[in-house]
C-alpha cells in the first residue's frame, strides 16, 4: 500500500503515522510508502522502512493537488481543514481550505485515467443542525447550521458523486468530538471539552464556558486513529451512493465529563476548572447534535469507547503513560 496523508503535521495525522510506523501497516497490509502533506512540513516518523516523503504545501494553490497524486497512492486520507471557529470566524478562509481544498484533491484524482483511489474523508457532526431527534440517524438529513458544517456537508456530496462515477473510492467519516486531544488548545469551538479535562489531568486551570447540561458526542484520539485504519481497508461494496456515515461514540453532559474526571482525579482536579460563559462558543456548540444512532458503522466493524472514563484513560496511558487510578483519594 502507498498512502498519502493530508493535514498529517495535525493531532490526528501525527498519531496515524506513529502508528503506521511503529507496525509497517494498516490492517496487516504492508505500507510500502507514504506522502506526508500540510500547510507547514510534517515530521518524518522515526522506525519507519519504507519510502517517507513528507511536503509543506497548500491544496488549493496551482498544482498542489496534481503533485500529490501524481505517485497514485492506493489510499489517501483527507484530514486537512480549517476548525469550526476559525472556519466561521473567517468564512472566506473556511470556504477556499474545506470546499476548494477538497474539490481540487479529487478533480486531480479524477483527471487520472484507470485510477481509483480509497479517499478518506474526515468529516464532522457539524453536518447536522437544529432540530433534530434526541439519537440522529445516518439517513437523517443535512442541515448544517455553521460555515464549517456547511463546508463539510458539501465535501460529503462532492465524496459521494466522484465516488458513483467510480473515479474513486470514498468513505466519509463524520468524526466525534475528539476528546481528550492531546497539547495547547486550538480554535475550533469544542476545544474546551479537552481543556475541562487536559488541564486539570496536568495541574493546571480550565475555563468552561458553558453549562454543565450541555449534551455531545465524543471519542479519544486512539479511536479516531482506529475508523482511519479500519476505513482503509475494509469492504466497501454495501456502502452504494451513501459514502459517508458517524462514527461511534460517547454520549456524555459536560457534567458528566466532570464527573468521570472526579473518579480518576480526584476533588483536587475538578477545583481547577472555572465557569468563565462564553455566548459566542456556547451559541456556537448549542446548535451541534447530542446523540447518535451508529448502527450502520457499528455493523461495518467501526469501534470505540463505551464510557467517558475510558475516554480519560485512553489520555492517561497515551499521553501521560500511566493507567487510570479509580477512586482516587478526594
Amino acid at each position: 500500500m502507498k498512502l498519502a496523508v493530508i493535514g498529517a503535521a495535525g493531532m490526528i495525522g501525527r498519531k496515524l503515522v506513529e502508528r503506521i510506523a511503529a507496525t509497517g501497516q494498516i490492517n496487516d497490509q504492508p505500507v510500502t510508502a507514504m506522502t506526508l502533506v500540510d500547510v507547514v512540513a510534517p515530521e518524518t516518523p522515526e522506525g519507519f522502512d519504507g519510502i517517507c516523503e513528507a511536503y509543506a504545501f497548500d491544496l488549493t494553490h496551482p498544482g498542489a493537488a496534481k503533485r500529490l497524486v501524481a505517485d497514485q497512492p492506493d489510499v489517501i486520507v483527507h484530514l486537512a481543514a480549517i476548525v469550526s471557529g476559525e472556519a466561521e470566524a473567517d468564512m472566506t478562509k473556511g470556504y477556499r481550505v474545506n470546499l476548494d481544498g477538497t474539490r481540487a484533491l479529487l478533480e486531480a484524482i479524477g483527471a487520472i485515467e484507470d485510477y481509483c483511489p480509497r479517499v478518506i474523508y474526515a468529516s464532522s457532526l457539524a453536518v447536522f443542525g437544529a432540530p433534530f431527534p434526541v439519537k440522529i440517524p445516518d439517513d437523517y438529513h443535512l442541515t448544517p447550521l455553521t460555515s464549517y458544517g456547511t463546508q463539510k456537508a458539501m465535501g460529503e456530496m462532492l465524496l459521494n458523486d466522484y465516488s458513483r462515477r467510480g473515479m474513486l473510492d470514498g468513505i466519509g467519516i463524520r468524526f466525534p468530538t475528539i476528546c481528550i486531544r492531546p497539547g495547547k488548545p486550538n480554535k475550533a469551538a469544542s476545544s474546551f471539552f479537552s481543556g475541562i479535562l487536559r488541564e486539570p489531568l496536568n495541574g493546571q486551570e480550565a475555563i468552561l464556558p458553558v453549562d454543565d447540561d450541555l449534551r455531545h458526542w465524543f471519542a479519544s484520539p486512539r479511536a479516531a486513529v482506529g475508523y482511519i485504519e479500519h476505513a482503509a481497508t475494509m469492504d466497501t461494496s454495501s456502502l452504494g451512493g451513501q459514502r459517508c456515515m458517524t462514527m461511534p461514540g460517547v454520549s456524555a453532559t459536560v457534567g458528566e465529563q466532570i464527573e468521570a474526571l472526579r473518579a480518576v482525579a480526584g476533588d483536587d482536579a475538578v477545583a481547577l476548572i472555572r465557569r468563565v460563559p462564553d455566548p459566542a462558543v456556547a451559541s456556537i456548540v448549542a446548535s451541534w447534535p447530542r446523540d447518535f444512532d451508529t448502527a450502520r458503522a457499528i455493523a461495518l466493524g467501526f469501534i470505540a469507547e463505551s464510557s467517558f472514563q475510558e475516554i480519560i484513560t485512553v489520555y492517561l496511558e497515551d499521553e501521560m503513560g500511566r493507567p487510570a487510578q479509580t477512586g482516587a483519594t478526594q
